[in-house]
């Protein structure tokens, strides 16, 4: 049984791949979290108690903490997705994104290199450090027609991708430089259930629900490749178990949306599901959520198109996406609709009770 330090495991995508990790593969993992706002160990209630899983509250940027980690548990891989990762966070307040993605990841290596070096001949050839990043570090396709390749140039925009740059570039370093076994993923944009609700589509479900407006940045033109988080979590396990060291691999869903598209569908589905609407969509022409769009001023630096070639896995790795976007996207407004006490604890504030001592 291999044993898998995953960083950054209680937030979206790091709860989706422990959820799996933990229900459809013969690993033991170690979560290393420290539970920032859009950490919540509720989305890893289904496995919380499974024997092949524990959880560490730590910063990746403290080094003592990591190297415990490191010393007691003894990872075979390491999964890295620890980052902050809101871009218009990153907009208002760049500096913890310097601080988590960039300088938490060079600790990260630091200790992981000190342990893989530590190790017999043989544990060492099987080792992986698997950093999980961003297609944003690619930049902006804008009207090119192009996609995104392993051997694009990186043009970020934004202090967020920047970050994720930084981190891709140190990674790669300290393979070249010091020979740590690493493999890179860039990913498309991921959605699905357990999405914090800062992002596009548990926004726009929950605000639908409450009969409030529905934003979109400009004219909704921003096109993006959509992800079902959960084939993203099979893709990251069989690059790490399967995938060749020293090498990147794209993930995408093979879904180019814009922006606007994706509001009206998740409003289609919903005039389908809920009879119940709230009383200013009932009255608005058609009676439809699509009511509700609003168009704000853009963010600043908004990049107009990002598109993934995932071939390379494809053909590689025999990976696949197992969802359509439309298939996708009806079982995430599902969920939301399934869960409200899920996300309700994260409007009211009560899930951070985790933080206080008050959760296991």
């Amino acid at each position: 049984m291999k044993t898998i330090i995953v960083t950054g495991g209680a937030g979206f995508i790091g709860s989706a791949l422990i959820r799996y990790l933990i229900t459809s593969t013969d690993t033991k993992v170690i979560n290393i979290d420290k539970l920032t706002y859009a950490g919540n160990l509720s989305s890893l209630d289904s496995i919380a108690n499974h024997p092949n899983y524990s959880f560490i509250q730590a910063d990746i940027c403290d080094n003592k903490a990591m190297k415990q980690a490191f010393e007691i548990h003894k990872p075979d891989f390491i999964m890295h997705l620890a980052a902050e990762s809101h871009v218009d966070r990153s907009i208002d307040g760049p500096s913890e994104f310097i601080q988590t993605n960039i300088v938490g990841t060079y600790n990260l290596l630091e200790v992981a290199r000190e342990y893989w070096q530590n190790l017999d001949e043989e544990l060492q050839l099987a080792f992986r450090f698997h950093h999980i990043s961003t297609d944003e570090v690619y930049g902006d396709l804008g009207d090119s027609g192009k996609m995104f390749t392993e051997e694009t140039s990186y043009d970020p925009s934004s202090p967020y991708s920047a970050s994720k740059a930084s981190s891709d570039h140190l990674v790669r370093a300290w393979q070249r430089t010091y020979g740590l076994p690493v493999v890179i993923t860039n990913c498309s944009n991921n959605y699905g259930p357990y999405h914090f609700p800062e992002k596009l589509i548990p926004l726009v479900i929950i605000n639908a629900l409450a009969g409030n407006p529905l934003p979109i940045y400009g004219d909704g033109s921003q096109i993006r490749d959509w992800l079902y988080v959960e084939d993203h979590a099979r893709a990251l396990y069989k690059v790490v178990s399967e995938g060749k060291t020293d090498e990147t691999y794209n993930i995408g869903g093979f879904n180019e949306k814009t922006n606007l598209e994706v509001v009206t569908t998740i409003c289609t589905i919903l005039d389908e599901l809920i009879t119940n609407k709230p009383e200013n969509v009932i009255k608005s022409e058609n009676s439809s959520f699509a009511s509700l769009i609003t168009y704000v001023k853009d963010r600043p630096g908004h990049d107009l198109r990002y598109a993934i070639d995932a071939n390379k896995i494809s053909r590689e790795l025999n990976w696949q996406p197992q969802e359509t976007f439309e298939s996708g996207i009806r079982k995430t407004v599902q969920w939301y609709l399934a869960n409200e006490k899920w996300y309700q604890a994260i409007l009211n504030g009560s899930y951070q009770g985790q933080r206080l001592g008050l959760m296991d």
